[in-house]
């Protein structure tokens, strides 16, 4: 098994929940909530288009489709097997390992891949007994890791284009905008626009998929998106979503009506950020039913679990909200950043991508 830090952390994550037998809720700034927790019924995985099923008893017991009973194991392995991959991943170095001895553990409980098989946004499936209810529901979950790399919330690719026209002057030359290179690159490409007199302006999203999930969201997204995009580049330094999203309300490009407070801006990008850490994609049709029915599990840099579960909606929105930044793609790899001519009109590309921070 080889994988980035990303995939061994859903691995970890499997591992740790069923050696913690509990999922901990958490507040907007990762701080574990005393006596909001969920306790762990068991956990479901697909391998081999099978499904198994972990449960938490006085051992791990693992069942087949069927529910026979394969195997079961002490608790104590998976302590010290997770553990042990935590030691491994604050400690690799590179984009892609392999760790033998967690192999041959994972193999010995029927795990063959890395990634359990899914056809929806959810990593991890479990069956937690709800404290407030007393029902045990099925919950998928989406894995974020803070070991190694940020990870991604929204990712780029040639489907989350953002296309603008450049208005107000027809002399402007196409091979002098697109012969800047110096960094930062696209900003410097923008700000040239702007001296020669031009305006840029948002017309439509590349993809229909992506301009149509997003108008699911909020029919004004796509349009705030934009400007949000646009933002980035003309505030050098500022990539933050809380920061750009403060700029965009005093800009007020959509000239709501802001004389009673009402956060527009603001509400309708926690929106986004919210649908997209659950369930919408850039270039799947959606149709506004959550993948990841449960919430969000966090890897903390000391390799704690926390989680935001649906029910801790405002602070799981305060914390994509305060904790994300949007992020330049490769410029070559999905096609934006250079001026371009189509039926006598001057068009630019910018890209949309989201990571965490």
């Amino acid at each position: 098994m080889t994988g980035n830090k990303g995939e061994w952390s859903e691995i970890y994550v499997f591992l740790k929940l069923l050696a913690d037998g509990r999922l901990d809720a958490a507040d907007a700034n990762l701080n574990v909530i005393p006596n909001i927790y969920y306790p762990i019924i068991k956990i479901l995985r697909q391998e081999n288009n099978k499904e198994l099923e972990y449960c938490i008893k006085d051992e791990i017991r693992v069942f087949d489709e069927n529910k026979n009973e394969l195997i079961h194991i002490p608790v104590i392995e998976f302590i010290n097997n997770s553990k042990l991959l935590f030691s491994y991943l604050r400690s690799s170095q590179g984009r892609s390992f392999a760790f033998e001895d967690i192999e041959d553990f994972l193999n010995s409980i029927k795990i063959f891949t890395l990634s359990a098989t899914s056809t929806d946004k959810s990593d991890i499936n479990l069956v937690v007994h709800d404290l407030k209810t007393g029902l045990e529901p099925k919950l998928g979950f989406s894995i974020k890791s803070m070991i190694g790399k940020d990870a991604t919330l929204f990712n780029a690719g040639s489907t989350t284009n953002f296309i603008y026209e450049i208005i107000g002057n027809d002399q402007i030359v196409i091979d002098e905008i697109n012969a800047i290179q110096t960094k930062p690159k696209i900003a410097n490409r923008i700000q040239k626009i702007r001296e020669n007199g031009c305006s840029i302006c948002f017309r439509n999203i590349q993809s229909d998929t992506l301009q149509l999930n997003l108008q699911l969201i909020d029919s004004d997204l796509p349009k705030i998106l934009a400007e949000l995009i646009i933002l980035k580049y003309t505030s050098p330094g500022d990539s933050s979503i809380a920061l750009l999203v403060n700029q965009l309300t005093i800009n007020n490009p959509l000239n709501f009506n802001l004389s009673q407070g009402h956060p527009f801006y603001e509400y309708k990008i926690k929106n986004f950020l919210t649908d997209s850490a659950l369930g919408m994609t850039p270039a799947a049709k959606w149709n506004g039913n959550y993948d990841a029915t449960g919430g969000l599990i966090i890897v903390k840099e000391n390799g704690d679990l926390v989680c935001y579960h649906i029910y801790n909606h405002n602070e799981f929105q305060d914390y994509l909200f305060n904790n994300t930044r949007l992020e330049q793609a490769s410029t070559s790899r999905y096609g934006f950043g250079d001026l371009y001519q189509e039926n006598g009109k001057l068009f630019i590309k910018l890209n949309l991508q989201v990571r965490f921070s």
